[in-house]
């Protein structure tokens, strides 16, 4: 049994709690936060599991093996690091750090200190998502064209990051393990409308070879929520709606053949292709458990995770790409 503990318990922190002690591979030993009321929380919850306000009872605790860190972006780096060099592996709250720079850090010394460092970006172990990677390894979307996606609700504000940061790790992270491409460079544009400096609307583009675009709409200030992701492919095209219990995912027989006249090159025939749709059942398995059995897994048998450091600073890069382009107005960011 691996014996873990966790830092942070706010929004996220409780919901890693719960998957953690229901585990069969590990347990759940001590939570750590700044705010008493959330330890009571925590204790009438799990009454078994040892609470504290000092990260660093966690940290030095030399019979922990595993520490997942729930805590805003800028404390991640530092927390991390303190984890990593007392050789605990680490379970990393999504965005990954606030600089690829600390990223990079980390993953080097993930690998120096032979522990494993995995990014909770819990998108990646749902149903629907993996269930797309299947389509998409298969060949059955053919080659991609784009991907786009529509992530926007009404709040939450965030006090210390903009909208891109809180909401598109999980379009990034999706994308980035779908197209599995390495991204060229990126174009985003935001605006801030309560007056914090930090952007509440944004729009970025990700730019990929072989004409590949990627295209994210992050909103705290829609009056509707939508979850929406567009993947189009030569051969088929899919729909997944998160917002919709049922039939998630729409796959479409539908698309575009372009035809060219060998004796005139720009003579272009464009002829439309319209098919069957279908919704395959979509599995309904908890993802974080998943990833959570997952990250005890890595650690046992020393594979590398599904979303592993390397994913995790891929998502950093991106996001700090598309901060510089919005304060640049739009300016292309080379990757």
């Amino acid at each position: 049994m691996l014996n873990v503990g966790v830092i942070g318990v706010g929004y996220w922190g409780p919901n890693i709690i719960r998957n953690f002690d229901a585990c069969n591979e590990t347990n759940m030993v001590v939570a750590s936060d700044l705010k008493p009321e959330r330890l009571s929380f925590i204790r009438k919850k799990h009454p078994a599991i040892r609470t504290t306000t000092d990260f660093n009872d966690i940290i030095n605790d030399a019979n922990i093996d595993a520490v997942a860190i729930c805590t805003p972006v800028f404390t991640h780096y530092d927390l991390a690091k303190k984890a990593l060099e007392a050789g605990k592996h680490v379970f990393l709250e999504k965005p990954m750090t606030s600089t690829s720079a600390q990223a990079e850090e980390l993953v080097e010394l993930a690998a120096r200190k032979k522990r494993t460092l995995m990014l909770d970006h819990t998108f990646i172990y749902t149903g629907a998502v993996q269930m797309i990677k299947k389509f998409v390894e298969a060949g059955d979307l053919g080659d991609i064209y784009y991907f786009d996606s529509v992530r926007i609700n009404l709040g939450l504000f965030q006090h210390d990051v903009n909208v891109i940061w809180d909401l598109a790790p999980h379009d990034i992270s999706i994308m980035d393990h779908l197209l599995q491409l390495k991204p060229e460079s990126v174009v985003a544009t935001g605006a801030d409308h309560v007056g914090k400096g930090l952007e509440d609307v944004a729009y970025m583009t990700v730019y990929y070879p072989n004409n590949v675009i990627a295209h994210i709409h992050a909103n705290w200030l829609s009056p509707v929520k939508i979850r929406q992701t567009l993947i189009a492919g030569t051969k088929k095209m899919i729909v997944w709606d998160d917002n919709i219990p049922n039939e998630k995912i729409k796959v479409y027989d539908t698309g575009i053949t372009v035809n060219r006249t060998k004796d005139e090159i720009y003579d272009t025939l464009i002829q439309y292709r319209t098919g069957d749709m279908w919704a395959p059942k979509v599995p309904l398995t908890e993802a974080l458990s998943l990833e959570v059995n997952h990250f005890a897994d890595c650690i046992k048998s020393g594979k590398t995770p599904v979303t592993d450091g390397v994913a995790g600073l891929n998502v950093v890069r991106i996001l700090e790409a598309s901060e510089k382009s919005i304060k640049a107005r739009g300016k292309e960011i080379k990757l």
